[in-house]
């Protein structure tokens, strides 16, 4: 599959395994496009149905000129999902798309099973609060250059050789309206979450489990404190730069595929294989 026409946008989206097999969604995040979740894809398509789509405004998506935003994106997902109809899947995002499978499962509850999010797009609080209005000021001046140069310092030295330079170039291929759209989205807009009063709020409306993985222990601790559904989960991985899941992809992969088996055996999930 390659671009699917929703009524909404057209996205770009692959899909592979089986398709009576439980559903993944692997969702990235700001300024990237699905390739990252290349390796995860190949070696989870022999028991699910993996679907990788690339955001509004990312990758062979289609750009829109107004709306690049996570609450946009999640309502994309839930047209995807149902155009599908792949049942309710387990929805995997990583940064951005962290905060948009959790959109997704709060405010389309029937096409989300669960979620795994990894180092998302919410509880930001003390300095990098203080941040946001800069950072946002030079987005909207200096689009993808200027969220290049802060990618590139969101790796720890153990990264595999070529993965900075490669967010760096995906990150500079992203339209500067969409950089800056995506970044409100996510923090200055009125409907945000990425503050962590709003974060805590919406995180809370979640009601399926939830498997959370931190590369920072303070923020681990801090949602830790705010779950509230039976069965979900917080994890923490020091020593790891934000793209955890391509500097650690064996390690994802097996996250992945233990907590998807999991919650798909507890609901009762039956696969065709």
């Amino acid at each position: 599959m390659t671009i699917l026409g929703l009524d909404r946008i057209s996205l770009f989206c692959t899909c592979l395994g089986p398709d009576d097999a439980p559903a993944l969604l692997l969702v990235h995040g700001w300024g990237g496009d699905g390739r990252e979740w290349s390796p995860h894809a190949e070696a989870l398509a022999d028991r699910f149905r993996v679907l990788v789509p690339d955001l509004r405004g990312h990758g062979r998506s289609e750009v829109p000129a107004k709306g690049n935003t996570p609450a946009e994106m999640a309502d994309d997902l839930a047209a995807l999902i149902n155009a599908l109809a792949t049942g309710p899947v387990t929805a995997v995002g990583h940064s951005m798309g962290g905060q948009v499978v959790n959109l997704l499962a709060i405010h389309h509850p029937h096409t989300v099973r669960s979620v795994i999010a990894l180092d998302p797009a919410h509880g930001a609080h003390g300095a990098e609060v203080e941040q946001i209005p800069a950072r946002l000021a030079e987005y909207e001046e200096h689009g993808a250059r200027a969220a290049a140069s802060f990618v590139a310092g969101a790796f720890s030295p153990q990264a595999p050789p070529g993965l900075r330079t490669a967010h760096v170039r995906t990150m500079l291929g992203t339209p500067d309206h969409v950089i800056a759209q995506a970044y409100a989205g996510m923090y200055t807009a009125p409907d945000a979450v990425g503050v962590r009063p709003h974060s805590e709020a919406y995180l809370r409306r979640r009601p399926q489990p939830a498997l959370t993985v931190w590369t920072s222990a303070e923020a681990a601790e801090w949602e830790r404190g705010t779950l509230r559904v039976p069965g979900s989960r917080v994890d923490h991985w020091p020593d790891t730069g934000h793209y955890l899941h391509e500097e650690r992809v064996e390690r994802t992969t097996r996250l992945i595929r233990d907590w998807a088996a999991v919650e798909n055996s507890s609901r009762g999930f039956v696969s065709g294989l």
